[in-house]
């Protein structure tokens, strides 16, 4: 099981967004606690709702024809084993 850094629900290892937020699995480890770190200095929440076109059009894109081929990816490669983290702000 693979907690979502954005929402913290329990989510299967072979999803490729969390079950509750949508949020791409994959980017949220490389970036998110950047993001959050950003988002906490700017006084906005650490933990953001997605917008609801977002979640919709992440379900349909979950359950396309290349759903199968995503998940045997996933369960192949992982995603906490996704590789080097790249910084997108200069440190």
């Amino acid at each position: 099981m693979t907690e979502c850094p954005q929402c913290g629900t329990k989510n299967q290892d072979d999803v490729k967004n969390c079950t509750n937020c949508r949020v791409n699995l994959y980017w949220a480890f490389q970036h998110y606690s950047e993001l959050a770190s950003l988002r906490e200095a700017n006084s906005l929440p650490v933990r953001p709702q997605s917008a609801s076109f977002l979640v919709e059009t992440s379900k349909h894109i979950d359950d396309g024809p290349t759903a199968p081929w995503l998940r045997t990816t996933i369960k192949k490669f992982g995603l906490k084993g996704a590789g080097k983290k790249v910084s997108t702000t200069a440190e």
